[in-house]
């Protein structure tokens, strides 16, 4: 149950990350995302690096120099100090996966950050931790205070501070005027 679960994620994130692919050159958002991940996991593509095909610039049918190839960011880092060749993914879909080991990454982006967090789940889980334990004890200690006010107010009535007090008038509920002390002074507020 949970492996088909596992898998159902997967593919899901795989389809949306092959939309994305689509997409590119069009989305600058999910270009720089895409691009980050992809030189941070040493990776290519979603579930693999022949996920580009999708794409209408890489498409091996395209006219243009990025045809049948994949973005820069896919390639192997280069040694220090050197100017990254842009087109060094030129022409790499039609090739095959072991030809490929030394020009760019083979690996999938979605395999490459779920080995990253298994690897890194303890960390995780802290993190998690650390963000939900605040929020859980605000929660605790506000809902302690308010059955304090509640139990507060249950056994004193309602406090008598003048402003509250309610006074029925022919069955309707009024709130109490002010009296001629409040009103000498004219910085309080008219209550009426």
């Amino acid at each position: 149950m949970v492996d088909l679960q596992w898998k159902n994620t997967v593919d899901l994130l795989n389809k949306n990350i092959r939309k994305g692919i689509v997409n590119y050159y069009d989305d600058l958002d999910f270009k720089n995302i895409m691009d980050f991940v992809q030189r941070k996991f040493k990776c290519c593509g979603g579930q693999e690096y022949k996920d580009w095909e999708v794409n209408m610039y890489h498409n091996c049918t395209a006219p243009g120099p990025l045809a049948c190839g994949v973005p820069y960011t896919c390639c192997l880092e280069n040694k220090p100090n050197e100017v990254t060749n842009t087109l060094c993914g030129y022409k790499v879909l039609d090739k095959e996966r072991l030809d490929l080991q030394n020009v760019i990454y083979i690996r999938g982006c979605t395999d490459a950050v779920f080995i990253w967090f298994m690897d890194n789940y303890k960390i995780m889980a802290g993190l998690l931790l650390g963000i939900l334990f605040p929020q859980f004890f605000g929660v605790i200690v506000s809902w302690l205070y308010i059955t304090r006010v509640e139990d507060a107010i249950a056994e004193f009535g309602h406090y008598q501070d003048g402003l509250l007090d309610t006074v029925d008038r022919g069955g309707f509920r009024a709130t109490k005027k002010q009296g001629r002390m409040a009103k000498c002074c004219i910085c309080m507020p008219e209550i009426d």
